[in-house]
């Protein structure tokens, strides 16, 4: 039998079980790995925490069974370390699992940084932000679809699900143009996305609403606003709301579509910068949000839980990532759900933070 003396743990066992251990999933093909293994190990040193472990998405797994190995693993946090589908495939698992996600920003869009307003450009505050960092509560989005044979398949996304023209968009967006000019690339298949775009028939259910019909070039349900370029698609979109922001395009010719344009790349950003101010507060400031939320081209709704069933399939995507076509879909929102890490205010070392 042992002795109290024997069993007791000593200081140095408190230390070794109070370290926390950081994962890091990382896309190969977007991250200059050696450059991010070390800047790691000189933050989790400086952080006092343990061995991270490296898990290496591949094509058939772009980041999902990786996450379960870390969690498994031990892992309190896991880093994305790659474009959107990588942080999408991550925070799956990590919101089922209750630990936290990080965001080591490696791809094209961002969004969900961009959107947090988190380093985009600037790896050291970035890698800071695992060991150092807080945790800040945000809400998340699932998902389930229904394919046009009746498959059922359940997803989870964090900035943007949606159909018609902006799936269409990414399915024609040539990849090597893409590596060459990033987002710019999505303007080059805008443009050729638009002449191809046909209007569908849906119907539609918000909370407990009847059901509704429209008929509209793309429908869009958002937990973020903002895109590539600082446009604004959603002016009313906040990450921890507990509520979806869907719009439903319906231009009607060029001067529909420049419209759109005009409200996404400039008017919106003045809208959400106004709802913000002190005069937005007011009456009167709310009136006027009102009063331009609504116009012909755009239509606004806000709900925690959306479905809409197609009368033809058509090209589905989520954040970012074109899936194939779907014939229906439900999306709900799981209110403050999942666990980000961002720096804590006091870090005046993530100067990039604020950029778009």
């Amino acid at each position: 039998m042992s002795t109290p003396s024997e069993t007791a743990p000593t200081p140095e066992d408190a230390l070794v079980t109070e370290q926390r251990t950081a994962a890091v999933v990382y896309n190969p093909i977007k991250v200059d790995l050696p450059t991010l293994q070390a800047t790691v190990a000189e933050h989790q040193r400086a952080a006092g925490w343990s061995d991270t472990l490296w898990f290496a998405t591949t094509e058939e797994d772009p980041g999902g069974g990786m996450t379960r190995e870390a969690i498994a693993a031990g892992a309190d946090v896991v880093a994305a370390a790659g474009g959107d589908g990588t942080v999408r495939a991550v925070a799956e698992v990590v919101h089922e699992a209750g630990v936290s996600l990080a965001l080591l920003p490696s791809g094209t869009g961002n969004l969900l940084a961009r959107n947090m307003k988190l380093p985009l450009d600037d790896l050291g505050a970035s890698v800071r932000t695992i060991f150092a960092g807080q945790d800040r509560k945000i809400d998340f989005g699932t998902l389930k679809i229904e394919r046009p044979d009746g498959e059922r398949e359940r997803f989870g996304f964090l900035v943007m699900a949606g159909l018609g023209l902006d799936a269409r968009m990414l399915v024609n967006t040539k990849p090597e143009l893409k590596k060459r000019v990033g987002w710019l690339a999505y303007v080059d298949s805008l443009f050729r996305s638009v002449r191809d775009a046909d209007a569908f028939d849906f119907r539609y259910r918000l909370d407990a609403q009847d059901n509704r019909s429209l008929r509209a070039h793309s429908l869009i349900v958002g937990n973020c606003g903002m895109l590539q370029a600082g446009a604004i698609l959603l002016p009313d979109a906040e990450i921890d709301d507990g509520l979806f922001d869907i719009v439903v395009m319906r231009p009607k010719g060029f001067f529909g579509w420049a419209r759109i344009g005009a409200r996404v790349f400039y008017e919106n950003g003045i809208l959400r910068w106004f709802r913000r101010s002190t005069l937005g507060k007011t009456a009167v400031g709310q009136k006027i949000v009102s009063a331009t939320r609504e116009e012909r081209p755009l239509r606004y709704m806000r709900g925690e839980e959306f479905t809409a069933r197609l009368e033809r399939p058509d090209e589905f995507e989520i954040d970012g990532d074109p899936i194939g076509q779907v014939l229906a879909f439900r999306s709900r929102i799981d209110p403050m759900s999942l666990s980000v890490r961002e720096p804590r205010p006091e870090d005046d070392k993530h100067g990039a933070r604020s950029v778009p």
